[in-house]
């Protein structure tokens, strides 16, 4: 039975095992156990389904709760793909902060499926990985 639920702390391993499971892992980092727990850490808005207490399905978000709300992490484990999980996790994020805009950077295996569950495409958007790269 899956169930849904805000989580206010889960575990840097079961973090990990679902974003490998997902496929997020590619772009996670996944070998930096301390990185994670950080991530964890800072994250004020975490969504969780579990399959009879194993967390199948995260959103991991970062916000404000009334003008913006950043889901940097969502990932379903493979298994469970296609199922609904990953829209009700959105579904749930969303409810929890209704005045806020939701924002989110696809993954490249993602990009579709935003726009298939409703959610509108901005073009701009800009990443800053190292300050030095600022002219």
């Amino acid at each position: 039975m899956i169930t849904y639920q805000i989580e206010e702390t889960i575990t840097t391993e079961e973090f990990r095992e679902v974003l490998v499971n997902s496929t997020l892992a590619e772009r996670r980092p996944v070998e930096e156990p301390e990185r994670l727990a950080e991530m964890l850490k800072f994250a004020n808005l975490i969504a969780t389904a579990r399959d009879n207490g194993k967390l199948i399905g995260i959103s991991r978000s970062l916000t404000d709760f009334v003008y913006c709300t950043y889901l940097s992490d969502l990932a379903v484990d493979q298994a469970y793909q296609k199922t609904g999980i990953g829209k009700e996790l959105i579904r749930i994020t969303k409810a929890r902060t209704p005045q806020a805009k939701l924002i989110l950077l696809a993954a490249p295996k993602a990009v579709g499926y935003y726009s298939r569950i409703g959610m509108e495409k901005w073009e701009a958007c800009y990443v800053l990985d190292h300050v030095e790269n600022l002219i």
